[in-house]
């Protein structure tokens, strides 16, 4: 899970796709944390994504760096603790003109059963559970 960490952070943008009915959502993200050894990403609550990931939590991530991308697929929950969305917010200061951990909007969720998949034009994908 590391290495899909350190992928997500230092590709800076990765893009985040729900569902809503039958229609896919794709938006670009660029939180991500890992918080007692689970991957979290950030949003608000008010926002359509909460909604979709709270009706079906089913989502895949992918982000693209230097001729290699990565797919994430997995089921994202939500963490209402005080103590995931704060670590969130130190990771992310610029963040917290717009979001605060008591703000009752921010958001965290974190990845479950998860598959990553990491690919590239020229090698065979690296796949790692977790």
């Amino acid at each position: 899970m590391q290495e899909v960490y350190e992928f997500l952070k230092a590709c800076g943008t990765y893009y985040l796709a729900t569902v809503e009915g039958d229609q896919p959502r794709v938006r670009p993200f660029g939180t991500v944390l890992v918080f007692e050894g689970r991957l979290y990403i950030q949003t608000g609550k008010v926002k359509p994504v909460s909604k979709q990931l709270h009706e079906n939590p089913k989502a895949e991530i992918c982000g693209f760096m230097n001729g290699q991308w990565i797919r994430v697929a997995g089921k994202l929950i939500a963490d209402d603790r005080r103590e995931a969305k704060k670590a969130m917010l130190d990771a992310y200061p610029q963040l917290r003109g717009m979001y605060n951990e008591d703000d009752g909007n921010t958001e965290v969720f974190y990845f479950e059963d998860a598959t990553a998949t990491f690919a590239s034009f020229g090698g065979a994908p690296k796949v790692v559970t977790f």
